[in-house]
């Protein structure tokens, strides 16, 4: 399988990052996580190494950009409790480049993927370190405006619809409320994925939040 492009390790913020070293970006993505740019230099420089595993045991590139994505967001929670110093029971350092491949193998071998026709999702859509933040994102909305949010991005479902369920639900709610809230939610949504995220990603006033193919 031909290795994916991304387009974001040219942007100005990620290749200002290219001269530094892996424990200086793992610092910096440790120290600073309110910025997205440093997990973005990782990603864009060991990506290359990650698919070639992962695409060596997966049945098609769908299925492999699905493993790809489920892996990095795993690396991503892992990162930011991540120690490669020496250790009194481990003389020896590991490299971030080691971890990396440790990580992708533990994933493989516990990610089962979906069938191709059950995926619903596109790296040139939903590239891995946006998702990755939009779902940080995501967790940080309350709990009724994240289900309005999922159910309107995700399942493309109406405001009427919404509210129909919200009121089944027992709760108080109108298609003109929904939609107002939704509103709301959107924004919310947006400023609390990082600024340099944004800049990274949204190339263009009024781009959408791709949250109706991230994986599930």
């Amino acid at each position: 399988m031909q290795i994916p492009y991304f387009p974001e390790a040219n942007h100005p913020l990620v290749k200002a990052l290219f001269h530094h070293s892996d424990q200086e970006l793992l610092t910096l993505c440790q120290n600073y996580l309110d910025q997205g740019r440093y997990f973005t230099a990782i990603f864009c420089r060991y990506s290359p190494i990650v698919y070639t595993l992962i695409s060596h045991g997966a049945r098609s590139p769908v299925q492999a950009d699905y493993l790809f994505a489920q892996t990095w967001r795993h690396i991503f929670h892992e990162l930011r409790g991540l120690d490669l110093r020496t250790r009194p029971d481990s003389p020896v350092a590991t490299s971030l480049q080691n971890w990396l491949i440790n990580m992708t193998a533990y994933c493989i071998n516990q990610i089962e993927a979906p069938p191709v026709e059950q995926i619903n999702y596109s790296l040139q859509s939903a590239p891995v370190p946006l998702w990755c933040y939009l779902e940080q994102a995501l967790s940080n909305l309350s709990p009724s405006l994240r289900l309005m949010v999922v159910m309107s991005q995700t399942f493309h479902w109406s405001e009427s619809r919404i509210a129909a369920y919200l009121q089944a639900e027992g709760e108080q709610a109108t298609p003109s409320q929904v939609k107002a809230s939704l509103q709301q939610g959107y924004k919310n949504l947006e400023m609390a994925i990082p600024p340099d995220i944004r800049e990274i990603y949204f190339t263009e006033a009024g781009d959408n939040l791709p949250l109706a193919i991230a994986p599930q």
